[in-house]
């Protein structure tokens, strides 16, 4: 393989590949916002499920030949994505809040976007919008481990930090001594 047909490749694959990975970083980015409290978390998901029927209506926008299967494309995925702000806009009603922890919550949030995502791809007929669906849902029992084990986690990374410090050290103290 040459090297000019190389970089036509990887641009390709990123221009064809980006949305569904950007719908991945999206959703991480939602559930680190929810899990710390941030002020944006509210209004960082309701913009994300009109960002994600963006990324499904343009997925297969060019795939579909006639006006009727454009605007029925449109009208499923406008109502779909409704219904899906619609329930994580109840997630944050203050009643809501008060019962569920911002772990739950944006676990909740991650939840029901993977569904939304798996179930946009199958109404849409994008495999790849529904494998991001299937990612993110898989996706769940790990983010639920890191929240729960985020101070193991933290101590286990000073640790190796101090272990690499005192190697570091020792191996530079060898260096001066000969």
């Amino acid at each position: 393989m040459s090297d000019r047909a190389r970089p036509a490749g990887i641009r390709r694959w990123l221009l064809g590949d980006l949305p569904y990975a950007a719908m991945l970083v999206f959703a991480v980015v939602g559930v680190g916002l929810t899990s710390f409290q941030s002020a944006y978390r509210h209004s960082y998901w309701m913009l994300l499920a009109p960002v994600y029927a963006v990324i499904v209506i343009a997925s297969r926008w060019r795939d579909l030949e006639t006006s009727a299967a454009r605007m029925r494309l449109l009208a499923t995925q406008a109502l779909h994505w409704f219904a899906f702000v619609a329930a994580m806009w109840l997630l944050f009603l203050p009643d809501v809040r008060g019962v569920v922890s911002d772990n739950a919550t944006s676990l909740a949030l991650l939840i029901l976007l993977a569904l939304g995502t798996f179930v946009a791809g199958v109404h849409s007929g994008s495999w790849r919008i529904g494998t991001v669906g299937i990612f993110l849902a898989v996706s769940v029992p790990g983010v639920a481990w890191i929240q729960e084990s985020v101070v193991l986690l933290a101590v286990a990374g000073l640790l190796l930090a101090a272990i690499g410090a005192a190697f570091w050290w020792m191996w530079r103290r060898e260096g001066r001594d000969r």
